[in-house]
């Protein structure tokens, strides 16, 4: 409602959705809702998309409903009160870091988040003169942040056994679990690990579902649900031994795709919460709900600053995405951290679109010998893990081609000679160039840089007045508005492809569990059909053109994950079998026929006997 809003906003933040009824989809958890806003985002054009994409964006900054405040958001009080008692927590380690330790962990986009945040931490502390306190876990290791291997996430004990080694030796270990959708097991069992050991470690749980809506099927490898875990954990936050950060940001504008919404949304509450615990630390001031607020707001500005420049990033849309229609390849190139959010984008469109590990890349440019772990997993590994200025230059700038795009990401504090010279030796091979280059206000680009490119995304930030950690505050405003431009271009290119039926991700690869669980869902909402029946048709398309016997039925859902994950277009060759009523080997000749998934599906949908609508909600029971 207007006027509702306690809050001063740098944004206009959209009033309380349909998603927030408490019948809207009631079966499904907040993260993998259809959101309203998109519902038919497979029928807009590219400037519609952004215009879409950043309104679901602005949600996370939404306040929570007054007349009926369904769900705690950003702004509630008791997420507000909840960031504070941790950010002093993070302060007792920052006081006495000897046997100190603060673990960022997570699966996936969860993990890469992670550790973008503790090479930031890390270096904040370090240009201060002091010892880095922050570590990363991501589930499968190094590998993980620069290739798509979601199905390591499902281990309970890989997160324990992981946890433990970086633990050893420490006297105080507060460790930051990360799981958007409150279903990662890699995060449940490190959770539950900490629970049972309070003399050394505290563990914070962060997502975006209310806890009754986090995972509740058994974990293969652990002892309890994901829900368990977090309801043992809101009973031990009132001894403060444990805390769970879980505001509603709503539904992806892309049903599910929490590499959007989920990521941001991580990025923003953590930054926010552990700068003002290292900003009032130095200062010997103990932590405000205002030192908090002047932090969302100036991330508030950078979703003002970044979507004002809706019309260009339209422009890049279209670009990437008749690059990928023409076979064509697409680069990201990123300097310092903003590589880091290049390579994150790259990687995700693999899982999230079904897409081609080569099709969509991101690449570091800069000193990276700090940032890993086990840099040596990463050495010598294959083509899909490379990722550094020296692989671009080696296995990429000599065979470009003028269909490829290549999109410059940099700011003008960076070396600016040497981003001429790399976009010199790319303009030899392709034309289609563009930058996304982030200025402060009184900076410009150098004319000979700036005639290199045909269209440029230029975004200016004020001023900033801030002490040291106060820096960092606009290298996080560049790194998210990086990252929602980056976002939106990529996901936008495969929209205007075709690989969206409505809102939902249609042709995703299922990597783990729970994108097979997201994959049944799908099933019965567009076929109408029994759950038994999808569970059926689904693990049918999974082992074709093996038939089903009795012992795969039974086998656990990490033996269809695996066989799955391998596989291209399960979900449209189910999905096309049921609504059809045809075998899967007469579906997938049909798909393989079919210039686009989407269009098949379409047809099938309308065809007759269909009379079951896809906007109708789930019923109740889905996973």
């Amino acid at each position: 409602m207007p006027g509702t809003k306690r809050y001063q906003h740098v944004i206009e933040t959209p009033e309380p959705g349909e998603w927030e009824l408490s019948g809207y989809e009631a079966a499904v958890p907040i993260t993998e809702k259809s959101n309203p806003l998109t519902q038919n985002l497979d029928k807009a054009d590219a400037e519609k998309i952004v215009q879409l994409l950043g309104q679901c964006d602005a949600e996370i900054f939404q306040e929570e409903g007054q007349i009926m405040p369904t769900y705690q958001r950003l702004y509630s009080e008791s997420v507000l009160t909840t960031m504070l008692q941790v950010a002093g927590k993070v302060q007792e380690v920052l006081k006495e870091p000897d046997g100190g330790l603060v673990v960022l962990s997570g699966g996936g986009t969860s993990g890469r988040m992670a550790f973008l945040m503790a090479v930031s931490f890390n270096q904040l502390m370090k240009g201060l003169g002091q010892k880095p306190l922050y570590t990363y876990l991501i589930a499968g290791g190094d590998r993980s942040v620069v290739a798509s291997r979601e199905q390591t996430e499902d281990s309970a004990l890989h997160g324990v056994e992981e946890l433990k080694k970086v633990a050893a030796g420490k006297k105080r270990v507060i460790v930051i679990g990360i799981s958007v959708g409150l279903s990662a097991p890699f995060v449940a069992g490190q959770m539950d690990y900490c629970m049972d050991n309070t003399a050394v470690f505290l563990p914070v749980l962060v997502g975006f579902n209310p806890v009754s809506m986090a995972r509740n099927d058994p974990i293969e490898d652990w002892r309890s649900t994901f829900r368990q875990v977090a309801e043992r954990m809101q009973k031990m936050q009132e001894r403060q031994e444990a805390f769970v950060l879980n505001p509603a940001v709503g539904p992806e504008g892309l049903s599910g795709s929490s590499r959007m919404k989920g990521g941001s949304a991580t990025k923003i509450l953590l930054e926010t919460l552990l700068l003002v615990a290292h900003k009032t630390v130095d200062q010997g001031v103990v932590a405000s709900q205002r030192c908090l607020l002047e932090i969302l707001r100036t991330f508030e500005r950078a979703h003002q600053v970044t979507y004002s420049q809706s019309s260009k990033i339209a422009t890049l849309m279209k670009q990437v995405s008749t690059s990928l229609e023409k076979k064509g390849r697409v680069y990201l190139v990123g300097w310092q951290t903003l590589g880091i959010i290049a390579i994150m984008d790259g990687v995700e469109c693999i899982h999230t679109f079904g897409a081609d590990s080569q099709d969509v890349r991101g690449f570091l440019i800069g000193d990276h010998n700090d940032m890993f772990n086990q840099k040596a997993e990463l050495t010598n590994q294959g083509p899909q893990f490379t990722f550094s200025q020296d692989d671009f230059l080696t296995s990429i700038l000599p065979s470009l081609v003028e269909i490829d795009t290549v999109v410059f990401v940099f700011t003008l504090d960076d070396n600016l000679t040497e981003v001429q010279a790399l976009v010199e030796q790319v303009r030899k091979k392709t034309t289609s160039i563009q930058a996304l280059v982030h200025s402060t206000v009184g900076q410009s680009l150098p004319a000979p840089l700036k005639r290199l490119f045909p269209s440029i995304i230029s975004i200016t930030w004020p001023l900033l007045f801030f002490e040291y950690e106060g820096s960092y505050v606009q290298k996080f405003q560049r790194e998210l508005s990086t990252k929602w431009v980056l976002n939106t271009v990529s996901s936008g290119a495969y929209v205007l492809l075709g690989k969206i039926l409505q809102n939902h991700l249609l042709d995703l690869r299922i990597a783990n569990s729970k994108l097979f669980w997201r994959a049944l869902a799908m099933l019965q909402r567009f076929s109408g059909q029994s759950k038994a029946r999808c569970i059926e048709s689904l693990l049918q398309a999974i082992h074709f053109p093996q038939s089903l016997s009795d012992d795969v039925r039974a086998a656990p859902i990490s033996h269809h994950v695996q066989v799955a994950h391998e596989k291209e277009k399960v979900i449209p060759t189910a999905l096309l079998s049921l609504l059809l009523r045809r075998p899967i080997a007469e579906a997938k000749a049909r798909l393989a026929a079919a210039p686009s998934v989407c269009e098949v599906v379409r047809s099938a949908l309308s065809g007759p006997g269909q009379k079951r609508t896809t906007s109708e909600t789930l019923q109740p029971g889905v996973q």
